[in-house]
């Protein structure tokens, strides 16, 4: 491809429109410059949807255009010398990626947070676990370019990369060895929100805020973090559709007030939150933030939910010094524009209960099974179908338990979730697990036989209500022992008591209901 051709698709690109403004650090042109003039007088012909979209937005209505977005110096890794001569352009350099370093130019604040922010550092996935599902298990090396001449799988490529972000690869002239400004297909066109861009900066602005009118209101509406955040492991979309703020909002759009310069819940707007009102957009007491971590209390995406400074610390974010006791303090405040002390502070006992239900029961113990059980695998991961039965256990439908509690939706907490929790743990994990053992346990290989008397230890343990989650210390001083329990069903050990109850409480259904129960 050559130079100019991307010069073309590179064009009236412009990034970032902050919802709530702020002072610039280098100040609006005061008129639209030359070079943007003759951006849009090609364009116009050869893609003249971004120009109209540019046309609408507040970015055009600060005589900030093409040129003030895409201007590059000479040394710069993805620059390029555009090559229109006749439209008074020869020589000018410009970029194809607007990044958030440029939009600090004039956000500089925001780009600030975003840095700060888990959103940033999204493409941290980057050699995961999730990675390798896609790169080996669904994928291979097919996928051969100029900037990946080893390959690289198309899954991780149209898939993983598009929400994560990616390495932005900048193409070498083979001849010279200079950077050519072109970019691998490989890993562009992507706005992936923890995309490494040339420049050195992190993630896209334009993850959320839509080339190339940047509307406010794209970045306020679900279907934005839609984009990203659904799915059969972290299904926010779907639970937030099916919650009864989601239903609000639904019903009653009109009335959002969705394109107001300023947008504080409580006030410019009642009918309903969306996730920025949640994670990101003004209250009464509270300016917009672009880190959206700082109003989670739980982070739910661990085999075992952890508080956030501690993921902070050790992404080494700067969310490390701040508790989650503050972050919460922090939603509670959102919360209180629509809803009284007590029902906030009823629904976040619920939501800790259900986070306790499910890392002491499953997420604790299922991943002490696992650790306990890999001695006795094939060490290539997902080469065993315990590795998958336990990724999903967690990954998938243990995620949907805990979001769904998180967002109040209740068919993704219960059916969605710790149904399919319970019957993969007891139907499936389990069997596995004790199969696995008893294999071994005559195992002519002393430290497979060693392993599988500890595997087999740890399930009976598990199964009778005696894994140890923690230590606590009591009122008293005294140290107590936090266990796993809820087990005992599962080999008919339930005590007469709880055996009683159940019949009670079965029985008093059948009287309410009579025949139709039986239906």
């Amino acid at each position: 491809m050559t130079q100019k051709w991307w010069a073309f698709v590179a064009g009236a690109a412009l990034l970032l429109l902050q919802s709530v403004s702020i002072a610039a650090v280098n100040a609006p042109p005061n008129k639209i410059s030359k070079e943007t003039k003759a951006c849009i007088k090609c364009h116009k012909k050869r893609s003249p949807g971004i120009v109209e979209e540019w046309k609408k937005s507040r970015h055009a209505g600060k005589f900030v255009g093409c040129y003030e977005c895409h201007k590059a110096e000479p040394g710069d890794d993805d620059a390029f010398a555009h090559q229109t001569r006749k439209e008074g352009l020869r020589g000018t350099h410009i970029s194809i990626i607007v990044s958030p370093k440029d939009c600090a130019n004039c956000h500089e604040k925001e780009v600030k947070e975003f840095t700060d922010s888990h959103h940033a550092a999204a493409g941290r996935i980057l050699g995961s676990m999730d990675n390798l599902l896609a790169e080996v298990v669904e994928g291979n090396l097919g996928m051969v370019t100029e900037g990946s001449p080893n390959g690289e799988s198309a899954a991780v490529v149209n898939g993983c990369w598009q929400c994560h972000g990616t390495i932005v690869k900048v193409l070498k002239d083979p001849d010279t060895g200079e950077f050519t400004g072109a970019l691998d297909p490989t890993t562009w066109p992507n706005t992936g929100i923890g995309r490494f861009n040339p420049d050195g900066s992190k993630g896209s602005c334009t993850a959320c805020h839509s080339r190339h009118r940047f509307s406010r209101v794209v970045a306020r509406q679900p279907e934005t973090c839609g984009k990203c955040h659904m799915g059969p492991d972290h299904p926010q979309r779907e639970i937030y559709k099916e919650s009864k703020h989601g239903i609000a909002f639904r019903s009653l759009r009109d009335e959002m007030n969705m394109d107001a310069r300023k947008w504080v819940v409580g006030k410019h707007y009642s009918a309903a939150p969306t996730c920025a009102t949640c994670h990101m957009s003004a209250t009464r007491e509270q300016e917009v933030s672009h880190d959206v971590g700082l109003r989670i209390s739980w982070t739910n995406r661990p085999a075992v939910s952890i508080r956030p400074e501690v993921t902070d610390a050790k992404m080494g974010l700067p969310g490390a010094d701040i508790k989650w006791d503050t972050r919460r303090e922090n939603m509670q405040d959102v919360c209180s524009a629509c809803h009284s002390d007590t029902f906030v502070e009823n629904f976040y006992i619920q939501y800790d209960g259900l986070i306790e239900l499910y890392n002491n029961k499953f997420g604790i113990p299922g991943m002490a099974l696992k650790q306990a059980a890999n001695p006795l695998l094939k060490p290539v991961k997902f080469s065993n179908e315990l590795d998958f039965i336990w990724f999903e256990i967690w990954h998938h439908e243990g995620r949907r338990a805990r979001h769904g509690a998180s967002m109040m939706g209740p068919d993704w907490t219960h059916w969605h979730g710790t149904y399919e929790v319970g019957k993969h743990f007891y139907a499936k994990y389990i069997p596995k697990l004790q199969k696995l053992a008893k294999a071994n346990l005559k195992s002519e290989d002393p430290a497979k036989q060693e392993a599988a008397k500890k595997l087999d230890a740890l399930i009976d343990e598990v199964l009778h209500d005696r894994f140890v989650i923690k230590t606590v210390t009591d009122e008293d001083g005294e140290e107590v022992e936090v266990r796993s329990t809820g087990h005992l069903w599962y080999i008919d050990k339930m005590s007469d008591e709880e055996k009683a109850a159940r019949k009670e409480s079965i029985d008093n259904f059948n009287k309410r209901y009579g025949d139709a129960a039986k239906n």
